[in-house]
């Protein structure tokens, strides 16, 4: 007869221990202990299985290299984020707050696949199938070689996965799957873990390209335990505001690409519409000729784009002003505030300082820098900044303003748009040969960037 054992896992991190404790050890979350019924099986047949299906080590030199195949998903944005397309065998991990349009995401990419003669199965725990109908209907995406399924019995899933089978899967959602074996409820710790193991399972060995749908935490990270990240090839977040139209797809790991790529998408009636202009986007309700705004040229991956920097500089009453950021990382803002404080003399002491992105795009790399110097301190001396000007540079603790990668690029992404002069680290100038009716300001310092860009 099965014993049956009891655990306390962990619903943020995993971490296991046979009994409850109030602080989690791994995460040091509260409350966040929850009590697990497994049954033990004998795990014999599991160690033949393994002793059949054990390979010999190789040297690595005598291992066949070979590129993995990509299947083109028909959205430019979405391959991109991807590295190139869809790799069979792969499992993909999509995250994001509800509403925001993961699951229009992929029956857009479903119906995309099954037009190119692909087997799809759609698999929903969440609607019923003629709740999907009807957003397939809305979608227009509507193709024989489109099957959907509503279930979240693993066995089940695994029947219909055998009988269709599918090239391309969708399972939406992850924390509504159950493993009739297994006594914890659906989007339990076990649960997920064990269904996403058995779906990894079938990935890799019939080649199908899985994708999962996870639920996020108030927090904004993927619910469940923190070992779903690692077992998939790629874990996707869509990101974007709830009052504005677009999203942005983003990936925090991917085996088979780059993580630094980023796909745009507009938000409309009839689905999501890829997005080939960022740019042009984020600066479309741009006022001109105001204190405090400037435009920055940031890179997200290999592709340049050129974002709105808003920044607030008011006199305050408290005895400590604060400091808020959206979009801006709040470290290197205080960073550059004390260099204006510093290296320029100005008294932003008694102030309160904001800065905000516009159109809620995140800037992480250093070549916002001196975008923000130029926002500050156009706000805290009123003077308007001159609406075609494209600004980008690192700014150090001396007051000095460093070269950064793909200055070309941003460039040409700002002459494309109609910018008449950008001003750039000095050392960020050599090597390649800028467009003729722009001008290149190359600046070493701060005092010299203000300078340009207020005077």
């Amino acid at each position: 007869m099965a014993k049956v054992k009891t655990k306390f896992a962990c619903t943020e991190c995993g971490t296991e221990s046979p009994k409850w404790m109030g602080k989690c050890p791994g995460c040091n979350e509260w409350n966040t202990m929850v009590e697990e019924t497994e049954t033990e099986v004998k795990a014999i047949v599991g160690r033949s299985e393994l002793h059949r299906a054990k390979e010999k080590a190789q040297p690595i030199i005598h291992i066949e290299s070979k590129k993995e195949p990509r299947i083109l998903t028909g959205m430019a944005e979405l391959n991109r984020v991807l590295g190139g397309g869809l790799v069979p065998g792969s499992l993909l991990l999509v995250g994001g707050d509800p509403g925001i349009g993961k699951s229009t995401l992929l029956l857009q990419t479903a119906y995309s696949l099954s037009n190119k003669g692909l087997k799809v199965l759609y698999v929903s725990g969440e609607e019923s199938v003629r709740q999907t109908k009807l957003r397939a209907d809305r979608l227009g995406a509507l193709n024989d070689k489109l099957y959907v399924l509503c279930e979240t019995n693993l066995e089940t899933i695994e029947e219909a996965i055998a009988e269709v089978e599918p090239d391309f899967l969708v399972i939406d959602s992850i924390q509504t799957v159950y493993r009739p074996e297994i006594a914890s409820a659906p989007g339990s710790v076990a649960q997920v873990r064990e269904c996403t193991a058995h779906f990894m399972r079938i990935s890799k060995v019939n080649g199908v390209a899985t994708v999962l749908v996870g639920h996020v935490t108030k927090e904004g990270a993927i619910a469940g335990p923190r070992l779903l990240e690692h077992m998939v090839d790629c874990v996707l977040y869509f990101e974007g505001e709830r009052h504005h139209t677009y999203r942005i797809l983003r990936a925090v790991k991917n085996r088979f690409g780059s993580t630094n790529e980023i796909g745009i998408f507009d938000m409309a009636e009839e689905g999501l519409r890829e997005v080939t202009n960022p740019s042009e986007l984020f600066l479309s309700e741009r006022p001109l000729g105001v204190s405090g705004s400037t435009v920055v040229a940031s890179m997200e991956g290999t592709r340049p784009m050129l974002v709105e920097l808003q920044a607030l500089v008011a006199p305050t009453h408290f005895p400590s002003p604060r400091r808020m950021a959206s979009g801006f990382d709040h470290h290197r803002m205080s960073l550059v505030i004390a260099v204006l404080e510093k290296r320029m003399g100005m008294l932003l002491q008694n102030q309160d300082a904001y800065l905000n992105v516009a159109g809620g795009v995140k800037l992480d790399e250093p070549a916002a820098d001196l975008a923000a110097i130029v926002s500050l301190a156009s706000s805290f001396k009123d003077a308007p900044t001159k609406p075609y000007d494209a600004i980008f540079g690192e700014v150090g603790l001396t007051g000095e303003v460093r070269a950064v990668s793909r200055a070309e690029q941003r460039v040409k992404e700002a002459h494309k748009l109609g910018f008449k002069r950008v001003i750039l680290p000095e050392t960020s100038m050599k090597g390649w040969q800028p467009p003729k009716d722009i001008q290149l300001i190359g600046v070493t310092t701060v005092a010299q960037a203000l300078k340009a860009a207020l005077e």
